[in-house]
């Protein structure tokens, strides 16, 4: 029926421009890390879209992830700048790779981990970070990468 045949075609057309959109992120100027950050638990949608994108454009995130840190306050500090009414004393923290899964932080709090885990983790080449707002339902995912010694050397030599 037309309105399966639309269905499918938002589902294959959300396909697409999402590996469009982690394509461009991956191929930054300098970048080693494909970064995601998908946030959950948001009250609203708009939220959680702001906390993404907050974070996915903080340089201190960004330069953690390259030094494979997982520096959980940096994605804190991220969430309380972006301007969202957060209660950060909620705010769960993890970093997910192909190596799995490890939670850096609950309720708003750092939380023993096994740095050699972590490491581990964070080498790889893509990183999920998951922060979870334990206030609500909706969720928002934003892409991004690694801000690396190459990039300063590409930008930092360019001239117009």
């Amino acid at each position: 029926t037309e309105n399966n045949d639309f269905a499918e075609f938002k589902r294959a057309l959300s396909l697409v421009t999402t590996f469009l959109c982690k394509a461009i992120a991956k191929d930054g100027e300098g970048a080693t890390k494909l970064i995601e950050c998908e946030v959950v638990g948001a009250d609203n949608t708009e939220t959680a879209r702001i906390i993404a994108k907050s974070v996915i454009c903080s340089s201190l995130v960004k330069t953690a992830i390259f030094g494979s840190d997982a520096n959980w306050g940096r994605v804190l500090c991220a969430i309380g700048y972006s301007g969202a009414a957060v209660d950060t004393e909620k705010v769960d923290v993890s970093f997910i790779s192909s190596a799995g899964e490890i939670t850096v932080c609950k309720q708003g709090c750092g939380v023993a981990f096994s740095e050699e885990k972590a490491k581990d983790i964070l080498v790889r080449d893509e990183i999920k970070i998951l922060v979870n707002l334990n206030s609500g339902s909706e969720k928002a995912v934003a892409w991004g990468c690694d801000l690396t010694y190459e990039y300063v050397n590409i930008n930092g030599d360019y001239r117009t």
